[in-house]
């Protein structure tokens, strides 16, 4: 099979790229970014791998250009953000190319876009699209559908995210932070959904390894796909932490100083600047942590999943293991359409593969029971 990945140069692309060019089936692996120098590298990196690796500078912003990009390969995987400013497009070029596709899209305004603007002409045109395929989301919906497996009702399910500053991925992920704790966020309540300004709503959470820490409602796209696919779930909510230093960001961002997009670019790039003149670190661990409240039979139950590790490990090899997937139909279903990871890739297999890879889930807070 061939694959191309948009974004493919950068922190969590560059993860995706690694594991596809080394697994089984894969003959060749682009790497479309507009950073040619560095997509170079990493193919000069993986000369003699499994999978031949070859780079294409590509312009995000150019519709032709994504479309003659994309076409001849059998999925497009996409780790281009921030994915409010680049999901929408990246789906468009893939349906026209005839591109199955997959990213790790992880904001609810895009989710929603491309679901309720291209499933759809993907559905007529039989090609399918899984958006939100990282960690968060991603592992995490998948978390969510495994949890209910069994359930005769599920009432609640809640994913918190903790994720340092310092947990690396880049400009983009900056931006992709500012954008989520401003304005206004959806969360599934009461059967439908509701808009609540960001950060309007902490609490402290139990983290495996890491203990108690703050976190805030944020706009991730959990709430907006997983009552989508995950039928008479009463309620679905979403909730980060940074840790240290989060207060520098929360406060600014309740007073509404990262609203515009241009605010956004200037902190970030700052940060960025403040990232690249300190001393090289190796990026800090984050965790996830998806609780499930539900029924069965009559009594009340709640399950509980769990893990640690770093943001573009989990997030690169989400990516890859789904990529994977969805290339070789291992998918629970057949129909074309825009789908969250939940509604099409068995949680059993999925959760299984990561953990072969490093990326493993457990059943309590002292990662003592393993998952899969």
């Amino acid at each position: 099979m061939k694959v191309i990945v948009l974004g493919g140069a950068g922190d969590m692309g560059s993860r995706a790229v690694e594991d596809l060019a080394m697994s089984e089936g894969v003959r060749r692996v682009t790497i479309a970014d507009r950073n040619v120098a560095a997509a170079r590298e990493i193919a000069a990196k993986l000369s003699g791998q499994e999978a031949g690796v070859d780079v294409r500078q590509v312009d995000a912003n150019n519709h032709d250009e994504l479309v003659e990009a994309m076409r001849g390969y059998d999925v497009a995987a996409s780790a281009l953000g921030p994915f409010y400013l680049f999901e929408a497009k990246m789906v468009r070029a893939a349906i026209e190319a005839g591109v199955h596709y997959a990213s790790i899209c992880d904001e609810w305004q895009a989710a929603r876009t491309v679901i309720d603007q291209f499933d759809e002409e993907a559905r007529r045109r039989g090609i399918t699209v899984i958006t939100g395929l990282g960690t968060s989301p991603g592992l995490s919906n998948v978390g969510v559908r495994y949890l209910t497996q069994g359930m005769d009702r599920v009432r609640r399910a809640e994913v918190c995210i903790y994720q340092p500053l310092n947990a690396g991925g880049g400009e983009a992920v900056v931006r992709h932070m500012l954008h989520i704790i401003s304005g206004e966020v959806v969360a599934w309540r009461g059967g439908e959904w509701v808009m609540v300004p960001a950060c309007s709503e902490e609490r402290t959470v139990e983290f495996p390894r890491f203990g108690p820490i703050k976190v805030w409602n944020m706009g991730h796209s959990e709430p907006e796909t997983i009552p989508r696919f995950i039928p008479g779930v009463e309620e679905v909510n979403f909730f980060m932490g940074f840790g240290r230093g989060a207060s520098l960001f929360i406060r600014p961002a309740r007073w509404g100083l990262f609203a515009s997009e241009r605010a956004r670019r200037s902190v970030a790039r700052v940060v960025s600047f403040i990232e690249r003149i300190g001393p090289a670190e190796e990026p800090a661990e984050g965790a996830v942590r998806i609780d499930v409240w539900g029924e069965v039979s009559g009594e009340e139950v709640h399950r509980l999943a769990c893990g640690i590790g770093q943001m573009r490990e989990a997030t690169g090899l989400s990516l890859s293991v789904g990529t994977l997937m969805l290339a070789r139909g291992e998918l629970l279903t057949e129909e074309g359409g825009v789908y969250g990871p939940e509604a099409c890739l068995d949680p059993r297999t999925f959760i299984t593969r990561l953990s072969g890879k490093g990326v493993k889930a457990y059943g309590d807070l002292a990662m003592t029971q393993p998952i899969a």
